[in-house]
């Protein structure tokens, strides 16, 4: 009889832990997923390193001419590499940018290495306006901290 309750109770547990297929998340706004459908679909990291471009609504006298620049050498150098994104933090409710790269200028310029959606630290540049007056050397200083950072755009 023992023998007989104790096949019993593992037959109910292996019963039980096949139908127990993937976990499900639900909520009141999403439909039933697999839990790891639902993180991928949270999952906003990028899958390649970004520059991102983050300004705000105080613009120093040079920050035009530095987003310019900046924007130029991407379009040159690192498009299709890297990707780029030019970013109003003050006025995005969507992601804490204040908060996760530590944001108080007028202008920060910030290399976040991501490979495969998962993050590798970032390098913040905060000196891109006071390099303007000379855009060879703006573009030289900006390569190498990119390159230096991110990897060689080889």
């Amino acid at each position: 009889m023992k023998i007989q309750l104790i096949l019993t109770g593992l037959l109910s547990v292996v019963a039980s832990a096949t139908a127990a297929e993937t976990p499900v998340f639900e909520d009141d706004n999403t439909a039933e997923m697999p839990l790891t459908q639902y993180f991928r679909a949270e999952d906003n990291a990028p899958a390649q390193s970004m520059i991102y471009v983050f300004f705000n609504n105080e613009p120093c006298p040079s920050c035009p001419e530095a987003i310019e620049l900046t924007e130029q050498i991407y379009d040159r150098e690192y498009q299709g590499v890297y990707g780029f994104s030019i970013i109003n933090y003050q006025e995005d409710d969507e992601y804490d940018f204040v908060e996760t790269y530590d944001l108080s200028r007028p202008l920060s310029v910030v290399l976040a290495r991501y490979d495969d959606g998962a993050a590798f630290g970032f390098e913040k540049l905060d000196d891109l306006p006071e390099r303007v007056s000379d855009p060879i050397s703006f573009a030289d200083y900006f390569r190498y901290r990119v390159n230096s950072f991110l990897g060689t755009n080889d």
